[in-house]
């Protein structure tokens, strides 16, 4: 499904479902985006997670999209799948709910943000707050009211992507997002809120 367009950079984005696969192994590629995590860090327990690292965790995340779970969506520049991001209801990602720094604010039921992945050529363009946007939208069209998001402050300009894939502040605050909560030095708790 269409859930967001931006005619003047020629993006598109699509929610991920059995269609679009083969997109999502070709945008993470043999390392599974990064070090063998198919986006499957938040959905497992930690011990869980580090036994599965790899091939395993892929195989987790495409038994989600046959049964057509709720996983994010996918964002194509010119037809070419450039980038992901992670967006569910809160209660699918268990590390989230039982983490200290991120625990709930509230008793809202919120959508939740949970990971951003661009291919390295399309970094730093812009693309993260589009695929923000599209996220929200994406969970609009699914009746969500709240979303929730936990981006990296950068302790340097020349952080690593590796270590900012829950994205940064300024990209939500582009797309619309405001500070909910901050409880570590680090990591920050953003919220958008659905009109």
């Amino acid at each position: 499904m269409l859930v967001y367009e931006n005619s003047e950079i020629n993006l598109t984005v699509y929610s991920l479902d059995k269609n679009r696969w083969n997109d999502l192994e070709e945008l993470f590629g043999e390392n599974g985006a990064c070090g063998g995590c198919w986006c499957m860090s938040w959905r497992l327990k930690k011990s869980e997670f580090e036994k599965q690292k790899g091939e395993l965790n892929k195989s987790a995340i495409k038994s989600l999209v046959e049964k057509n779970e709720t996983l994010g969506v996918l964002a194509y520049l010119d037809g070419k799948p450039i980038g992901w991001c992670a967006v569910a209801p809160r209660d699918q990602y268990i590390r989230l709910e039982n983490s200290r720094v991120f625990k709930r604010i509230d008793d809202e039921a919120v959508w939740s943000i949970t990971c951003l992945y661009i291919s390295k050529q399309y970094r730093r363009k812009g693309i993260s707050t589009e695929l923000i946007k599209a996220a929200v939208n994406y969970s609009k069209l699914n009746d969500a009211k709240i979303v929730e998001a936990y981006p990296s402050v950068p302790y340097d300009n020349k952080v690593p992507a590796a270590f900012l894939w829950t994205g940064i502040p300024s990209s939500f605050e582009e797309a619309g997002f405001v500070l909910a909560a901050k409880r570590s030095k680090w990591k920050q708790m953003m919220r958008y809120y659905i009109k």
